[in-house]
């Protein structure tokens, strides 16, 4: 058997209980758990998911930019009435 260690790792505690409620599904527990993610990634060599910054595509681009230059944006609504109105028309 391998020597181990303790790790401490300081973490949001719902996200905590949340990760633990769905490693319990599992029949893991916390540390079994984070032993596979540290042995995946080790065999892996590096995280072995993605890691990215989502970039928006042209359309949600054009969007933002309407947005920041006060183009094509609905006109205001008095009542719920003239809003589903503008809509169904």
């Amino acid at each position: 058997m391998a020597n181990t260690t303790n790790l401490n790792i300081r973490v949001d505690e719902d996200l905590k209980r949340k990760a633990e409620a769905v490693f319990s599904d599992l029949g893991l527990n916390m540390s079994t758990a984070m032993n596979i993610f540290l042995r995946y990634s080790v065999r892996y060599g590096g995280i072995p998911f993605d890691l990215r910054i989502e970039k928006p595509n042209t359309e949600t681009l054009s969007a933002i930019d309407d947005v920041n230059n006060n183009r094509n944006m609905s006109k205001p609504f008095d009542s719920v009435k003239a809003l589903m109105e503008d809509l169904n028309a």
